[in-house]
């Protein structure tokens, strides 16, 4: 008797579908397409309910190198017997190999100017959480730490907030020698 995979209805986390079973139709050559587009920046624009969300966690658990060799691990066996794997060692080598900022922008969508920012805040120092490994780096200087983590802390100033994914990106790649992908989901 064949069981039915459940369909994702309201799922968008690459990694929720695949662990738990979930109807997955394969877009992972999306991958290979954008990596052979070589573009420094790549916009999507799909009408609503057309997998945005959901190809961007794609992309995030594909390029992401967590700082956590077993999470590393777990994210490149979400792909197994995918598409991407099948394309040759120049697309599979990207796999796990990336600092990735992965911002959502759904919150921001406030009727105030200052719920709007502060939602902004939030998202943005969630993130700077969620790299704070890199702050282990003799590669980043002191004062930088110290501006760090006032944005994790949430207690730096407006323009320290508004030039933050740029010191993000500047921090990861004095950290990890590499560039950072930026995923932003509207």
């Amino acid at each position: 008797m064949m069981m039915k995979k459940p369909l994702p209805i309201g799922v968008d986390n690459f990694e929720k579908i695949i662990k738990d079973g979930y109807c997955y139709i394969d877009k992972t050559m999306f991958i290979k397409e954008l990596l052979d587009l070589k573009g420094e920046v790549n916009l999507f624009t799909r009408p609503r309910r057309f997998g945005k969300t959901l190809n961007l966690s794609m992309f995030r658990y594909f390029f992401e190198a967590t700082g956590d060799a077993k999470k590393n691990v777990e994210n490149k066996s979400l792909f197994c017997g995918l598409k991407i794997m099948e394309q040759g060692k120049e697309y599979t080598e990207h796999m796990g190999n990336y600092p990735v900022i992965n911002l959502t922008l759904k919150s921001a969508k406030q009727p105030t100017f200052e719920s709007a920012y502060g939602k902004m805040r939030n998202a943005i120092a969630d993130e700077f959480q969620r790299h704070q490994y890199i702050l282990t780096s003799e590669k980043i200087s002191r004062e930088d730490k110290k501006l760090y983590e006032k944005i994790a802390d949430r207690k730096a100033e407006y323009d320290d907030y508004s030039g933050a994914l740029v010191f993000l990106c500047k921090c990861l790649y004095l950290a990890t020698d590499k560039k950072t992908v930026v995923l932003i989901d509207e």
